[in-house]
């Protein structure tokens, strides 16, 4: 940053734009809310450059947000992203809300049971079913499954929350693959 926009100020950059209406936001609901809440919000670059802001909150309410599967946290989440989409339309800024680890500890239980599913329906050579979920959901589901080539899955139904099907994929036997090498 040169001196002059020290001195005197310059445009902010959008990132700490976004950065700080996320703050202002955040520090409305907990003061409005009446929450013992404190945060803090990192931003975060991936491989394709897409920009993540990550809210953790921190306090002595963290099991409020946490209760009825993470709603709260939903809730609080999708508040955020539509202030920041309402206030820069244009900017593809994706907006992260945790509490005390609970989404590394509800995808580690989503991947756990797809896991235990998946052995099934491998042990068994049919299509196995998972409950109903919403989208998030079933997006850590199919992730965690498209690493295994023997299992394939798709979302069944209709509305909001859908199913899984878990289908087993016939693989071709060792001589058939042996001679498609040779040839």
């Amino acid at each position: 940053m040169s001196f002059l926009k020290k001195l005197f100020g310059g445009k902010k950059e959008p990132d700490n734009e976004i950065e700080d209406l996320v703050k202002d936001t955040l520090e409305g609901i907990i003061e409005r809310g009446g929450f013992e809440m404190t945060y803090e919000v990192t931003t975060k670059k991936d491989e394709r450059g897409e920009t993540t802001l990550a809210v953790e909150l921190f306090g002595q309410d963290e099991e409020l947000l946490k209760e009825k599967k993470g709603m709260m946290l939903d809730s609080l989440q999708l508040l955020i992203k539509r202030v920041v989409q309402h206030r820069f339309p244009e900017d593809r800024t994706n907006v992260s809300v945790d509490c005390g680890g609970y989404r590394e500890e509800s995808d580690a239980a989503l991947i756990e049971r797809a896991e235990s599913l998946k052995v099934i329906a491998i042990a068994e050579g049919k299509s196995v079913y998972y409950r109903a979920l919403p989208p998030k959901d079933r997006k850590v589901v199919h992730q965690y499954l498209a690493k295994d080539p023997r299992v394939k899955s798709r979302s069944l139904g209709d509305g909001l929350y859908k199913k899984i099907k878990f289908t087993l994929l016939k693989l071709r036997d060792s001589a058939e693959d042996a001679a498609v090498i040779q040839e």
